[in-house]
């Protein structure tokens, strides 16, 4: 057998990110072929993929991407099984390369960046297969959890990532003066953040929830023996509580705590002769 020499171990290393002994070895069951070396390791993430298969993947990072004109945004979350590898820079560098294909291509959900390929720096890989080399190297599973594409050809995007990276957002914005607007989407997107609406406007509430609340009330406002002609009353004003709670243009402002968001929104349209409507928002909080 040739020998192996410090150089090629680590230049394999170089390549592949696999710790020193794992390229010693692959170097030495291929002969010191270094793109045989290559496929042994890759191979070896493949298996040790399947084999942790049943792993708990709850840690992990929320990455966002914008283009330039802030008229795409991506969302994604991608998952590890521990707070240690998921804070190292192998694993966030791995996320925000995918989040930067996710927006380049426009892919539109997990499943069609799983078939897309990365660029050299990973291996020119397909993501699916990525994701195994990437369990080899950091000897933990990987799960591309969710993804979500926002496209405003007609305003503006901005989002909002708290710091730890578990934690961000997307908020779309209708306008007709998307660069005035930046600084609103941006305040917005923190709102959401903070917040956690789960709708725009009251429209939007799914009928069930109203019903499921409004059962509570009632049942709530009976249990503390209040009489039957005052119970509606009571319900009714509790529903419009819940909705300063979870319509985010009903929320209160996090800025200025005195206005809600929708005043906010009709300032904006007053002092830029603009019009003004969220679109749609985004809310990844890691493990849910």
């Amino acid at each position: 057998m040739s020998q192996i020499s410090a150089k090629d171990v680590k230049d394999l290393r170089d390549t592949t990110g696999v710790g020193m002994m794992d390229c010693k070895k692959a170097l030495e069951e291929t002969g010191g072929d270094m793109q045989k070396a290559i496929e042994y390791l890759r191979k070896k993430g493949a298996a040790l993929a399947a084999k942790r298969a049943e792993k708990d993947a709850r840690e992990g990072m929320v990455a966002i991407k914008l283009t330039d004109d802030c008229k795409s945004g991506v969302i994604l979350e991608l998952n590890c099984e521990t707070d240690f590898v998921a804070r190292g820079d192998v694993f966030t560098g791995f996320a925000n390369a995918l989040a930067s294909l996710a927006i380049q291509s426009g892919a539109p959900s997990s499943e069609a960046l799983l078939a897309l390929t990365l660029g050299d720096d990973f291996g020119g890989e397909k993501v699916d297969d990525a994701i195994k080399t990437m369990t080899g190297k950091l000897g933990e599973k990987l799960e591309l959890k969710r993804l979500v594409l926002f496209q405003a050809p007609d305003g503006v995007i901005e989002s909002y990532v708290h710091p730890g990276s578990q934690l961000g957002t997307l908020v779309q914005l209708v306008t007709d003066k998307p660069e005035e607007a930046r600084e609103l989407a941006k305040d917005l997107a923190m709102q959401v953040a903070a917040a956690s609406p789960i709708v725009v406007d009251r429209s939007a509430v799914p009928a069930d929830y109203i019903d499921k609340e409004m059962e509570i009330y009632r049942q709530q406002a009976l249990g503390q023996g209040k009489p039957e002609q005052f119970v509606e009353k009571i319900v009714v004003g509790r529903l419009e509580k819940y909705y300063q709670e979870v319509v985010l243009t009903e929320q209160s402002f996090i800025k200025d705590s005195t206005v809600k968001v929708s005043d906010v929104l009709a300032d904006f349209r007053k002092k830029h002769q603009a019009t003004v409507e969220v679109k749609g928002f985004i809310r990844y909080q890691l493990g849910e």
